[in-house]
Order: structure tokens, then C-alpha cells, then sequence
């Protein structure tokens, strides 16, 4: 059985049109699933008997199973099994201005980031356009909202599976899809560098964000094996690149480690790589967990770090720890659960 989720609306058409259907058939199962949220073909009242059969025949149309769910007030993180057992994880958070989930595109992440959770398991595999999306589906019906942002900052490296994130674009910005605004979706990588060209190139309205951490390479080797591949330099010289194709500014996420990466001196790489650039800085305190002996920076190193980039004309924010309290660090609900 093939998964409804599995396709883009042009695929989707392609494929209803070589078995005799109409092209306009693919939009009306696509209002059905995607706007009403009816995954019983039977039901699709709007469509023929032959092609309910068809459906049937061929296609599944299933929500992922939800394992586990850690609510507090203005969040909710899923943990979330595939059909072969593995396990991913997305997390629902409620803000003043919608619902933003943040979901994962693959089964672990082999960019081995040394404060990361959920790089503690080797990547197994990417997550298929079905998987991706279901995601996103399976919580908006468990919490009957709707989803207004996406973020693709969960498990694995985006990057590393653009293919299915393409379509997985498609899907979530189509008008009979999600509808979800384009510019209402971020992407972040750790700095892929030829994936970030080629993202460019797509044209989108599209956010992107870049996992930076450091703004010497000597600092972001010790935390971020890709560095080692493609160093700080190579990274912005395709940002620079990305900027001239779209004229969008690049979000730098910077998490601040204690001792590691929250110095003056580290401030002022920071400024020095970002000032004058069309960007702006997300600072991130810390999300500590078990397994790593790396602490949050204190309230003062926060300040003062936020203080010096404010100061040389940069455009920066401390993010708010919205979902500290349920283990929101990506892969730290499946680590306790595999524990």
C-alpha cells in the first residue's frame, strides 16, 4: 500500500492521470485529507465510486502513532512511532501569534555536534515525504489546532535529506495542502555548504537558519564535527552567496555553553563574521541535558554577550526557554524513552 502522505499534489496527479483518473481528482483528496481531515477515502463524498475504490486499493491513509506526549502550559513535545519501530520527535509550541511545530527529518543525525542530544544516535535513516509530513498532521489532529509555522530543527540535518525536504515544502505550502505561508517555514542546517547554494537557488521565500555555536573555527571544531569539512569561512561565503540569490536574512542560531563559547572574545568573532550582513542573531541559553556535562551560561555571561553585540550594530534576540521544562532538546524524549 502506498502512503496518501507520500505525495505531492503533482505527483499525485501524475499518477492518478496514468491510471485513468482525472487531474483535478488529486486536489479534491488533497482538500479532503489536508483541509478537512478525513482519512477514510470512503468518506471523500465528492469523488466517484471508482475512484474511492482505487483509494482503498492502493493507498493507506494513517497517522503516526503517538508514543508519548510531555505538555506544560505552552508546549507539547511528541514522541512519535514509524512503522518500523523508530522512533522521531516534534515539538508543538503555543505562542501569542500561532502554533509553530518543530519536526525531524531523519531517524538519528551523523553530524555528531557535541552538545547535541539527538546526535547521540548515528543516523539509521531519512525520513520519507510521508513521514515528514505526518508529523505535522498527526499533532494538529491530536490537539485540534492548526499548525501556523513550521521549523525543521528536530532530529537529523535537514540538508542531509534536501530531496525529501523539497517536496515536504511543497506539500506543507500548497494551497489544497497545509497552506502553510512560506515565509512561515525555517529551515536550519549546521552548514552544508553546497546544499545551502542549491537551496538558494530554489527561489523560495523559505527562512533559513544556521547552526553556528562559534565565530572561530577553533572554538566550533570542538563542537561541531562539520566545521572540520566546511570551515567558518566557507560557510558565510555561501551565505553571502544565499543573500545575493534571495535577499532574505539568515537567522544565526548561537547557543551559549559555559566556558566554552560565551567569552568577550567570543562576542566579538561573532560580530565580526555577522556585522554589516543581512542577519540576525538568535542567542539560545542552553537546553542541559544528562548525558553531556556541558551548563547554561549564567543570567550575567547571557547579558553581557548580548550586551557587546548589541553594541557593535547587530541585530540579535535571546531566545525564550519556552520548553525547557519537557526535555524540548531535540532527541531527549527518545533518549529517556531508549534508556
Amino acid at each position: 500500500m502506498k502512503d496518501i502522505f507520500g505525495y505531492t499534489l503533482e505527483e499525485l496527479e501524475v499518477f492518478l492521470v496514468e491510471m485513468g483518473f482525472k487531474k483535478y481528482n488529486a486536489s479534491q483528496v488533497f482538500d479532503w485529507i489536508y483541509k478537512k481531515n478525513i482519512f477514510d477515502f470512503s468518506l471523500m463524498s465528492n469523488i466517484s465510486k471508482s475512484l474511492k475504490c482505487f483509494l482503498n486499493d492502493n493507498f493507506c491513509a494513517n497517522l503516526l502513532k503517538v508514543s508519548k506526549v510531555v505538555r506544560d502550559e505552552k508546549s507539547s513535545k511528541y514522541l512519535l512511532e514509524l512503522s518500523d519501530g523508530n522512533k522521531i520527535e516534534c515539538v508543538l509550541l503555543k505562542h501569542d501569534y500561532g502554533n509553530s511545530l518543530c519536526v525531524s527529518s531523519q531517524v538519528g543525525c551523523n553530524m555528531g555536534c557535541a552538545f547535541c542530544e539527538s546526535g547521540r544516535l548515528k543516523k539509521v535513516r531519512d525520513l520519507s515525504l510521508g513521514e515528514m509530513v505526518l508529523q505535522i498532521v498527526t499533532v494538529l489532529v491530536e490537539e485540534c489546532i492548526r499548525i501556523d509555522s513550521v521549523v525543521v530543527m528536530g532530529i537529523g540535518e535537514p540538508f542531509d535529506n534536501f530531496d525529501v525536504l523539497k517536496r515536504f515544502i511543497s506539500v506543507i505550502t500548497c494551497p489544497y495542502g497545509l497552506e502553510i505561508g512560506q515565509r512561515h517555514i525555517t529551515v536550519s542546517t549546521c552548514g552544508l555548504v553546497p546544499k545551502i547554494k542549491e537551496f538558494a537557488s530554489l527561489n523560495t521565500q523559505v527562512n533559513l537558519a544556521i547552526s553556528l555555536h562559534a565565530g572561530s573555527d577553533e572554538v566550533r571544531n570542538k563542537l561541531m564535527n562539520i566545521n572540520r569539512v566546511y570551515p567558518i569561512k566557507d560557510v558565510f561565503d555561501a551565505l553571502d552567496f544565499y543573500i545575493s540569490k534571495t535577499n532574505r536574512r539568515v537567522t544565526i542560531e548561537y547557543i551559549l555553553i559555559d566556558g566554552i563559547n560565551d567569552s568577550e572574545k567570543d562576542a566579538l568573532d561573532l560580530v565580526s563574521l555577522v556585522k554589516g550582513k543581512l542577519m540576525y542573531v538568535n542567542l539560545i541559553p542552553y537546553n542541559e541535558t544528562s548525558n553531556f556535562t556541558f551548563k547554561r551560561s549564567n543570567e550575567f555571561k547571557i547579558n553581557k554577550f548580548y550586551d557587546i553585540l548589541k553594541k557593535n550594530g547587530i541585530n540579535v534576540i535571546i531566545r525564550k526557554n519556552i520548553a525547557g521544562g519537557i526535555n524540548a532538546a531535540c532527541g531527549q524524549l527518545r533518549a529517556k524513552e531508549s534508556a
